[in-house]
């Protein structure tokens, strides 16, 4: 991070750009590992029952265990020997995955070991591009892919808010946006009393309070754990991905034999194979799904319990913020609006509905509620019945869909709509 970083941020310009980068998900600093020395002819057995200690980003750059080579060719003849050895699938499974982790980032032009999501989106930038091409590929090539299409897409929110996050330098005396939340707060006490703030999410109440004590070094975690969040999730998915399109089934099933994933994803792979369009749709959503509640959960759960009210202000804003690229799709913000009540001292009801958010996108069952009821449908539809729009939006060069998707700077100017049309009446 830039020395135009350290320190304190005001709100608006530091929390413009980490904001846009939570929603996508949509679709969550450490050194460059070394590369493992070429193994040799006759040492598969070294590669045995290794753990997959770095299968979580989180731990380190590189592979699923830094023991592993990361060439393709040397990877491919230790699995070779491994298959041919007659060891158990578990036996070779950090190898196995290892391989098909490697196929996936030589396909897309990914150098693993060098991968470091705690490195910034500077050193990232490529990778970010990369892999969301990777994604759309996928679904230009496999129609049924299409968990890999929407994660393309909605990629670009992600990746272009990831880019204004760690370039945004400009800072403002003036937090506009915690004037906002505290104007809405306010305009609830005001004629209903502090009850109804109980009521009201705890991401806007903790804005009002925490919105101008968020510092660039909150801001830091914030961005590592979202940069890996992103490289868990091509870690996890894109491996099954490239054995689907390379060995099919089988491929997958080896690595269900070899425990990499259970019964659950294996089902949902034969959904994605059907040719049926709604167990195709199924077996996509069961991938999203692993996704979301498996894959990145508890690092969502992580930055929005960051520091309590710091992480619950800037999850909470990212649901304000979030724009998915999927034709059709509500806005998070006008998924579901707040109305809260509260009772009166004379018997009479005061209800509070604004255009803000009731919800917050880092809590997963919200989250979920939001894709399935509005993500999966609609991208559904478009690859059911208008594809050639959709192929039209996935084949523009992935460097212009990134910079096309950085609608950041107007976070103030809906914070202030939504406090212009947030009403409170008495009945």
């Amino acid at each position: 991070m830039s020395a135009g970083l350290k320190g304190r941020w005001t709100l608006r310009a530091s929390v413009a750009g980490v904001v846009g980068v939570l929603v996508a998900t949509t679709v969550a600093v450490g050194g460059v590992a070394s590369t493992p020395a070429a193994a040799s002819e006759t040492d598969v057995d070294h590669y045995l029952n290794l753990s997959m200690s770095n299968r979580d980003a989180a731990h380190g750059p590189g592979g699923v265990n830094p023991a592993l080579p990361t060439d393709r060719a040397t990877l491919s003849r230790l699995l070779g020997e491994a298959r041919a050895s007659g060891a158990a699938p578990h036996e070779y499974q950090a190898l196995l995955f290892q391989y098909w982790l490697v196929e996936a980032t030589d396909t897309a032009g990914i150098d693993l070991a060098a991968w470091d999501p705690r490195a910034g989106v500077a050193v990232n930038r490529d990778n970010l591009i990369r892999s969301y091409r990777l994604y759309e590929d996928l679904q230009l090539e496999r129609r049924e892919l299409q968990w890999a299409g929407m994660g393309g897409m909605v990629g670009a929110d992600f990746g272009g808010g990831l880019i204004d996050f760690e370039l945004m330098t400009n800072a403002y005396d003036l937090p506009p946006i915690q004037q906002s939340a505290r104007a809405v707060v306010a305009a609830a006490t005001g004629v209903a009393g502090p009850d109804i703030v109980d009521s009201l999410p705890d991401g806007l109440r903790a804005l009002a309070e925490a919105g101008s004590e968020i510092t660039s070094e909150d801001l830091h975690f914030i961005l590592g754990m979202i940069m890996v969040m992103q490289k868990n999730i091509f870690s996890d998915l894109m491996p099954m991905h490239r054995a689907y399109v390379t060995g099919g089934l089988p491929a997958l099933e080896e690595m269900q034999r070899a425990g990499l994933f259970g019964d659950d994803i294996m089902t949902a792979w034969r959904d994605v194979a059907s040719q049926d369009p709604d167990r195709i749709a199924r077996g996509n959503g069961a991938l999203l799904q692993r996704e979301q509640g498996v894959i990145i959960r508890d690092q969502w759960d992580t930055v929005r319990n960051y520091k309590d009210t710091v992480g619950q202000a800037i999850t909470y804003l990212s649901t304000v913020a979030g724009s998915p690229s999927v034709a059709g799709v509500l806005p998070p913000r006008s998924f579901r609006p707040i109305e809260v009540s509260s009772r009166l001292p004379d018997g009479r009801t005061a209800t509070l509905t604004s255009p803000l958010p009731a919800w917050n996108w880092s809590v997963y069952d919200e989250r979920w509620d939001y894709i399935t009821t509005q993500l999966l449908p609609k991208y559904k539809d478009m690859v059911e019945n208008n594809w050639p729009q959709l192929e039209s939006e996935l084949r523009v060069p992935y460097e212009t869909q990134l910079e096309t998707h950085r609608p950041l700077l107007n976070i103030p100017q809906i914070m202030q709509a939504a406090l212009q049309n947030t009403e409170v009446t008495v009945s």
